[in-house]
């Protein structure tokens, strides 16, 4: 028969409490850190022409919208394949507003790559705008987690081992 038996360390009741809370804090990967810098935009009252346009030259397959300068929805090429190409309709009449996707599903800065990933499946969508207060700080991929995870899991294993070593775990 096999006894465990949790004792608090050094008098200390709230040891093991103290350490997942600070462990939580270290392992915390937020996407303010993965995260895109540099976003693409374009006002909801230009044509889907000048947004496509806009997308080849940047090659980045987005524009976050924007309706007097506050992001408002995405337009990516899968809203000009569907929404344009395939009901036939004619781009030089529609403007972004008309065919972009909305509301605008967005993750706030702090929040780590865990809840990004949980956001971007749930909506299925491959790309998250990082907006807070209604201002658009950035824009994280799935691309840009992939990058990243080698990272996060190297990490992570450290951060475990620094924080567990102590303990004998």
């Amino acid at each position: 028969m096999i006894h465990t038996i949790l004792h608090p360390l050094n008098g200390q009741s709230n040891v093991f409490k103290n350490v997942n809370t600070e462990l939580k804090s270290v392992m915390s990967y937020l996407v303010k850190h993965y995260m895109n810098k540099e976003v693409r935009t374009i006002e909801d009252t230009a044509s889907v022409v000048e947004a496509a346009q806009k997308i080849v030259e940047t090659d980045e397959g987005y524009l976050i919208v924007l309706n007097k300068g506050r992001p408002s929805g995405i337009v990516t090429e899968n809203d000009f394949v569907k929404k344009v190409m395939a009901q036939r309709l004619d781009p030089e009449k529609l403007t972004v507003a008309q065919i972009m996707s909305f509301p605008l599903v967005t993750v706030d800065p702090e929040e780590d790559l865990l809840k990004a990933t949980e956001i971007m499946k749930q909506h299925t969508i491959r790309r998250l705008p990082v907006v807070k207060d209604g201002i658009i700080y950035g824009i994280i991929t799935a691309s840009d987690i992939a990058m990243g995870c080698g990272e996060y899991v190297d990490r992570s294993v450290r951060d475990i081992v620094r924080w567990t070593a102590p303990f004998g775990i």
